[in-house]
């Protein structure tokens, strides 16, 4: 294959080294953080100057910064429109610490509030801020594995032998959970409130794409809410969340929940039946033209469509951003490369540990594996990777990783199969081929 440029996604990898903040502001770290950038910007530093000018509404204007001009500065850096924004909300967050540290918790919730979550992650910290709710998690990862159209107990089946077979998962134990998990969002009897909690990922998109056309056929509570963000004041690096200490989850229950509505499932529905029919056409619409009921969504399946192979080298992303950090950064264990590609490389990350070795086991079981383990009798995350030939090959566009025969995988309801035409993403283009 001629030589063609890496992906140039429209999604955006992030500039520096992602860290996860728990939105914990401290109003008086912020006031001297605004001091060391008055003080900078007064010694001419360059960095501190193109600060002020990304960030102040009136920098050119500002031929003598002054602190207020500093402060506001810092203040949308952490996502408020003015200082007295950002005091406001660190004075609500360290109220909200203080009640839970003293248990003198606003009732915000009752015994008969359900939160679903795709995941456990925020359990602990939603008891730690005095909910009382029923806590239901429904995990099943359709960012991953075959994600068929077919009727419900064959789903299951074939949606718990992937996780069993990917996963390391028994089998037995996996059909227990999928069917303990969908049969806990039909029946909603003895519950007043439903609420949704999730974040801006392809996990946690499909999911929610699934559950609200799944919720639209059951009799719901009179209270049916939704939680759905992709950034948080006062957390720059904002990745799901699970990162989020129990005052900001507080937060987001007062300020970012709202009414399900109509518009959000006749969304949700579209997109999990163009995903499960591999009706792509419909979902780069939806992602190029918006999703203005859920905004968060079109991100998430433009991410998703560009795990199918790649036009240039047949890669999906995923695999070409593992193989670009292994170029970059030499010989590395598995555990530290998924760990670079989740805080440095990944646009909008969406994989879990497992889900990532999940990635690079298939890639090492082509016929010709683009980069060499050195030890792979050792647990996955301590395996040394070192890319090699073919992997060289792949990246300068030379290779089509489908002609070494990798194992099949899917893309929602779509196998792709070294040995069956199947759509491809043009990275230079932004489309389906």
């Amino acid at each position: 294959m001629s030589e063609k440029p890496s992906p140039n996604t429209v999604l955006s990898a992030p500039r520096q080294k992602r860290r996860y903040f728990h939105g914990r502001l401290n109003f008086e770290q912020q006031k001297k953080q605004a001091k060391d950038l008055l003080k900078s910007l007064r010694n001419g530093d360059a960095a501190a100057a193109a600060r002020f000018a990304a960030h102040h509404p009136q920098a050119a204007a500002k031929s003598a910064p002054q602190l207020a001009d500093a402060q506001s500065v810092i203040a949308r850096e952490n996502g408020f429109a003015s200082w007295p924004k950002m005091k406001a909300h660190c004075d609500a967050l360290a109220l909200a610490k203080k009640q839970i540290e003293s248990g003198t918790i606003p009732t915000r919730d009752t015994a008969r509030t359900t939160h679903i979550r795709c995941g456990s992650d925020i359990k602990h910290g939603l008891e730690i801020a005095g909910f009382q709710g029923q806590f239901l998690e429904f995990a099943d990862p359709y960012c991953q594995g075959p994600v068929p159209d077919l009727p419900l107990p064959e789903f299951l089946q074939i949606r718990a032998e992937f996780i069993s077979q990917n996963y390391s998962i028994t089998l037995k134990d996996a059909l227990a959970r999928q069917q303990k998990e969908y049969a806990a969002v039909t029946d909603f009897s003895g519950c007043d409130q439903l609420v949704l909690w999730f974040e801006h990922d392809a996990y946690d998109q499909f999911i929610l794409a699934f559950l609200l056309e799944t919720l639209a056929a059951v009799k719901l509570p009179k209270t049916y809410e939704i939680i759905c963000v992709d950034n948080v004041p006062g957390v720059p690096d904002f990745i799901g969340l699970g990162q989020l200490s129990p005052e900001a989850l507080q937060y987001l229950w007062e300020h970012e929940r709202r009414a399900v509505t109509t518009e959000m499932t006749a969304l949700g529905t579209k997109v999990w039946q163009a995903y499960r029919k591999a009706d792509f056409s419909v979902l780069l619409s939806l992602a190029q033209n918006g999703t203005p009921a859920i905004p968060q969504m079109a991100g998430a399946i433009l991410r998703q469509l560009m795990e199918l192979p790649s036009l240039q080298n047949g890669l999906s992303l995923t695999q070409q951003l593992a193989l670009e950090i292994l170029s970059e950064h030499g010989s590395l264990k598995a555990g530290q490369l998924f760990g670079i590609l989740t805080t440095e490389k990944e646009p909008l990350p969406f994989l879990g540990d497992l889900m990532f070795w999940d990635v690079l086991a298939q890639m090492a079981r082509a016929k010709d594996a683009p980069f060499d383990r050195d030890n792979p009798s050792l647990p996955w995350h301590q395996q040394q990777l070192t890319l090699n030939e073919t992997g060289t090959k792949l990246l300068q566009n030379y290779l089509d990783f489908l002609s070494l025969s990798p194992p099949p995988r899917w893309v929602g309801g779509c196998e792709i199969r070294a040995d069956h035409p199947c759509p491809r993403w043009d990275h230079e283009r932004q489309s389906i081929v």
